[in-house]
């Protein structure tokens, strides 16, 4: 039986690439949804097997509401993947780029090409669900004036022309995407932890938690505020911590414990690295 893989957006988008690398091509069904909130009904419901979430990208910053997911949804974080997005302009085939009237995408998307935009000021930009669907509309459709900026993936797919490779304005232009399950998955040689807490409002209360890692050798590698819903001044941190040390880590846990309120671990895991 194939392991079942929801992802938002459609086959051949950055997320089925990102599924794929950490589960294998073989042996996946990949279930296909129309936004980040369906992927979760998906898992909470047992309707899949796990949920691939992109979390971070490097050009366009942490993608908030997937922390509110995170956080409602309580899912437990087992792995991360990286990969470098690289984004193409694809149309029909036989497309001139003077054809052009008409470029839509995701927004991330079209954040990650401004430059390469900003040099054709007569089209017009669409915001879409999906990179990879933005490419299927044009085949299903038949536009002959709209392009879509999508990975080569998708062009061969759906069987577009590439009219302009790399047009992603930073070329170590880079995605952080979340592996999510429904159980709690003990990973030998975890050296990764997302945590999420709250700390009173006195003066360098955070500082404190903050100081718990640094003294145990822990490194702080993100940490994300977000508002706690119809609390004013009040806030939900979210934090990666990294250590080669178990015995480090599990010591600046005590500590943190001891500064923070509704401290939660999602997810302890193997650290990914950056490609």
């Amino acid at each position: 039986m194939k392991t079942r893989i929801a992802i938002q957006g459609v086959r051949a988008s950055f997320h089925e690439e990102a599924a794929q690398k950490y589960f294998g091509a073989e042996g996946i069904e990949i279930i296909e949804c129309e936004s980040f909130k369906k992927t979760c009904e998906l898992l909470k419901h047992g309707k899949t097997d796990y949920v691939v979430m992109a979390i971070e990208n490097s050009i366009a910053g942490s993608i908030l509401p997937n922390y509110n997911l995170l956080r409602d949804y309580k899912f437990h974080i087992i792995g991360e993947v990286h990969l470098n997005i690289q984004q193409n302009l694809l149309a029909l085939p036989g497309t001139r780029l003077s054809d052009i009237k008409f470029v839509e995408s995701h927004p991330i998307a079209i954040r990650q090409c401004d430059e390469f935009l900003s040099e054709h000021p007569d089209w017009t930009i669409k915001e879409g669900m999906d990179t990879a669907a933005c490419a299927k509309s044009i085949i299903e459709n038949k536009l002959t004036h709209t392009a879509a900026i999508a990975s080569i993936a998708a062009a061969e797919l759906y069987g577009l022309e590439i009219l302009e490779k790399r047009i992603e304005t930073n070329k170590k232009n880079a995605t952080r995407f979340l592996i999510l399950s429904n159980e709690i998955i003990e990973q030998k040689n975890a050296n990764k932890a997302s945590l999420s807490f709250q700390t009173g409002n006195a003066v360098g209360a955070l500082a404190n938690v903050l100081q718990c890692f640094a003294e145990q050798n822990v490194n702080l590698s993100k940490i994300q505020s977000m508002p706690v819903v119809g609390r004013r001044n009040e806030y939900d941190f979210y934090v990666d911590v990294e250590w080669k040390k178990q015995s480090d880590y599990d010591a600046a846990i005590r500590k943190v414990l001891k500064h923070t309120i509704n401290f939660t671990i999602m997810g302890e895991y193997i650290k990914n690295e950056k490609v």
